[in-house]
Order: C-alpha cells, then structure tokens, then sequence
C-alpha cells in the first residue's frame, strides 16, 4: 500500500495522473462537428422534399449533381466524426473498467470508419 504525503498540495498530487488537455480539444471538435450537422441536416430536409415524389432516375439524377453529392458526402463524413466523439465520451463516462472501455472505443471507431467508408463509396458510385 502506497503511503499518501498530507504535505503535498493538491496541485502536486495530481501532476503525472494524466494530460488533462485533450479534453478541450475533444469538447471544441464535438461542438464544431454539431454546428456543421445544423446546417448538414438542414440541407438533407429540403433534399429529401426534393426527392419527394420522383421516380428512381428522378432521384439518381438529384443525387448525382455534384453540389449534392459533395454535400451527402460531408453529411456522411462529419455525421460519422461527431457520433464516434459522442459515444467516446458516453464510453469513458459509464465504463468503469478501462480496457474494456479502450476495447469499445477502438471497436467503435473501427465500425464507424468502416461504415462511412461504404457509405462514401456508395455515395461516390451514384455520383460518378
């Protein structure tokens, strides 16, 4: 058992626990990747009005504008980005044990760039 100093500060006995710096940059990155998702999804609404009622040659030849394509493909990408810094934060929140919440979060990560790969390339394959 490792015996506490009393007469160190707690300043002193917190240095060498961990960076605490990473967390403003994580907070900044899931607030930057949300206000881009507002005007994302804005976009996303009123291209689904617009896809409202048209045949499928209706809906590939909206789809594969390229102004639309570049914005689903933004869509995809930022949406993909925000949900995986959100679930990293629910991770380290509610997973007590810290390798099995490594485990998740890489596991996460992993299935989510996967994911919005296919999902780009998809994309890609209605554009081209």
């Amino acid at each position: 058992m490792l015996k506490s100093n009393n007469m160190k500060t707690p300043l002193a006995q917190a240095r060498g626990l961990g960076a605490a710096k990473s967390g403003l940059s994580h907070w900044w990155h899931q607030r930057l990747t949300a206000i881009a998702m507002v005007g994302l999804a804005a976009w996303m609404c009123a291209l689904v009005v617009m896809l409202a009622g048209t045949d499928f040659d209706g809906a590939m030849a909206l789809l594969s504008h390229p102004f639309n394509a570049a914005i689903l493909i933004l869509f995809v990408g930022i949406g993909f980005w925000h949900s995986a810094l959100g679930l990293q934060v629910v991770l380290e929140d509610y997973v007590a044990h810290e390798g099995v919440r490594l485990t998740m979060i890489i596991a996460i990560r992993m299935a989510l760039i996967l994911l919005g790969a296919i999902s780009v390339l998809s994309l890609l394959k209605i554009a081209l």
